[in-house]
C-alpha cells in the first residue's frame, strides 16, 4: 500500500493531482482540482486510450504545454512517447476543447444578465449601459519566408512580426470575444470591423475602448455608442469635464488589460514567438491552429473568478 502511494504521487495521475490544488495550479494554470476533474469529463468520451500514454496523461500533456510552453522533446521525455507523438495528441486535444468547450466558456452574455451582474464601478458616470471593454494583443511570430505575408504581419508597435487578436471583455471580467488572427499589420479598426464582432452590438449599448480604436461610425451604425478617451493632439490641455471623463474610463479600461496580463501570464505559450506553421488554416473550420489555441486560453482564463469585484 506504502509502494502504491509512493508511485502514484511520483507519476501524473487522477490520483496523484488529488487534495493538490496548488501542483493542479501550477501544472494547468486551473484553480482547482474540481475544475481540472469538471472539464475532464467533458473531454473524456471524445478522448482515445492509447497503450503508451492514458487519456488523463494526454489532457495533462496539453494543459501543461499552454501553461508552460514546454518543448515536445520534454513532454515526449516526460511522459515516456516519441515527441512527435506529443505533438500530435497535443493537437488531438486542443481541436477538441476548441469545438466541444470554448462556444461554452467564451459567450457573449445577453443583456439582462450583463444589467443584473453589473459590478458597481461600471453603475455611475453614464457607463451603467456598458456591454463590453475592446483591445487589441499581439503574439509574436516567427519571420515568414514569403514577402508578403512577411509584410503583412510585421507590426510597427512592436518591431517584430505578430498575429494581431481582437478580445473583448463583458463589465464582469469575463472574456466574451476573441477573433480570429490577423497579421501585425492590421489596423484595430479594421479587425474590429471584420471580425464578426459588431453583430454583438445592440441598439443602446456602450463599447470602451482606447484611442486607437477609430470605430465611432461603425458602433454607431449599430445604434451603440463608443467610448474612448479625450484627444490631447491640437490643444494645450484638455478642460476638467473632458480630464473627468479620462480618468474615469481609464479607470473601467484597465480592467481589459489585467485580464489580457492574466492569460499571458497563466498561460505562457502566448508569450513565445510561436512557430510560423502554427498559422496554416485548417480547411475543415477555416481557423489556424493558432487562433484554437488563444481561444482554448481564453475559455480556460474565464473558468476562475473575475478580476472585477462586484462590489
Amino acid at each position: 500500500m506504502l509502494l502504491r502511494d509512493k508511485i502514484n504521487r511520483k507519476t501524473l495521475t487522477e490520483l496523484s493531482l488529488q487534495n493538490d490544488d496548488k501542483k493542479v495550479n501550477t501544472l494547468t494554470g486551473l484553480a482547482t482540482y474540481t475544475c481540472l476533474m469538471t472539464i475532464f469529463q467533458c473531454l473524456t468520451p471524445f478522448l482515445k486510450l492509447r497503450a503508451s500514454i492514458t487519456c488523463f496523461q494526454q489532457y495533462m500533456l496539453t494543459l501543461m504545454k499552454l501553461r508552460m510552453n514546454l518543448t515536445f522533446d520534454f513532454l515526449g521525455f516526460y511522459f515516456a512517447i516519441d515527441p512527435t507523438t506529443a505533438s500530435r495528441h497535443f493537437k488531438h486535444c486542443v481541436n477538441l476543447i476548441y469545438c466541444r468547450l470554448v462556444p461554452s466558456l467564451v459567450v457573449w452574455p445577453d443583456r439582462e444578465s450583463l444589467r443584473t451582474s453589473l459590478p458597481y464601478v461600471f453603475r455611475n458616470g453614464g457607463y451603467e449601459k456598458t456591454v463590453c471593454i475592446i483591445d487589441c494583443f499581439e503574439i509574436f511570430l516567427e519571420k515568414p519566408s514569403r514577402l508578403r505575408p512577411s509584410a503583412q504581419c510585421y507590426s510597427k508597435y512592436k518591431s517584430h512580426h505578430t498575429m494581431k487578436y481582437l478580445i473583448a471583455i463583458c463589465p464582469q471580467g469575463s472574456i466574451s470575444f476573441i477573433s480570429n488572427g490577423w497579421g501585425g499589420r492590421t489596423s484595430d479598426k479594421f479587425i474590429t470591423e471584420h471580425s464578426n464582432f459588431l453583430p454583438n452590438i445592440l441598439p443602446g449599448d456602450i463599447v470602451l475602448a482606447d484611442r486607437g480604436f477609430l470605430v465611432k461610425e461603425a458602433i454607431e451604425r449599430c445604434l451603440a455608442e463608443l467610448k474612448i478617451p479625450a484627444f490631447t493632439r491640437g490643444k494645450a490641455q484638455l478642460d476638467p469635464v473632458d480630464i473627468e471623463n479620462t480618468r474615469s474610463l481609464a479607470s473601467l479600461r484597465i480592467h481589459i488589460e489585467r485580464v489580457i496580463g492574466v492569460l499571458r501570464q497563466k498561460y505562457t505559450i502566448l508569450q513565445s514567438t510561436v512557430p510560423i506553421t502554427f498559422t496554416d488554416i485548417e480547411s475543415e473550420n477555416d481557423v489556424t491552429y493558432l487562433d484554437k489555441i488563444v481561444s482554448v486560453c481564453c475559455a480556460l482564463t474565464n473558468v476562475p473568478d473575475s478580476v472585477v469585484p462586484f462590489e
